[in-house]
This record gives C-alpha cells, sequence and structure tokens, in this order.
C-alpha cells in the first residue's frame, strides 16, 4: 500500500474514532496537518467510499472468509457427496521424443 493510500485510511480511522463525518475536505486536513503530502484524488476516492460502506463493517470483516467459500460447503451440507459435486480433472501426458517419431540428433 502506498504511503497516500495509508495516510486517507489513517486520516478516515481518526475522524471515525472522533465521531466526525469522514469527507474529503476532513481528511486532507488530518493529512495536511500530518506534513504528509497525497495525491489530490485520494481524499475524494476514500471519502465516496465510506459514503457507502460503513467503516465499522469494513473493520468487523477483515478475516471474514470470501462468499464463494459458504457457497461451496453448502451442497455438501445438504447430503449430496463432496466427490460428486467436485468436478474432475483430466490428466494430460507430455509426449516424449521418442513419441513424436523424430529425435534432435537425427
Amino acid at each position: 500500500m502506498a504511503t497516500s493510500e495509508l495516510a486517507c485510511t489513517y486520516a478516515a480511522l481518526i475522524l471515525h474514532d472522533d465521531g466526525l463525518e469522514i469527507t474529503a475536505d476532513n481528511i486532507s486536513a488530518i493529512v495536511k496537518a500530518a506534513g504528509i503530502t497525497v495525491e489530490p484524488y485520494w481524499p475524494g476516492l476514500f471519502a465516496k467510499l465510506f459514503a457507502k460502506k460503513s467503516i465499522e463493517d469494513l473493520i468487523s470483516n477483515v478475516g471474514a472468509a470470501p462468499a464463494a467459500g459458504a457457497v461451496a460447503a453448502a451442497p455438501a451440507a445438504g447430503g449430496a457427496p463432496a466427490a460428486a459435486a467436485a468436478p474432475k480433472k483430466e490428466e494430460k501426458k507430455e509426449e516424449s521424443e521418442e513419441d513424436m517419431g523424430f529425435s534432435l540428433f537425427d
């Protein structure tokens, strides 16, 4: 993660912890007070993110398993055998020089 992203992340966490609104102006003010230079688009991106997503949800779901893992486990719980649900992979044999009918040194 780049310095700009980390600075905006920490600024958003500070604002949330203080109960203040997470806006681009507030993020920029904290980053500027810390003496860090960030590209001007980062505070706006973070403000848009936290306008749509709760920072508490992001913090509490850091270690959560992806949704695909829960879906894959559901058929096994339904009584269907797990082996039948898994696709079978075909093994491919690599052809050797002898099988091709020629040799490098012929």
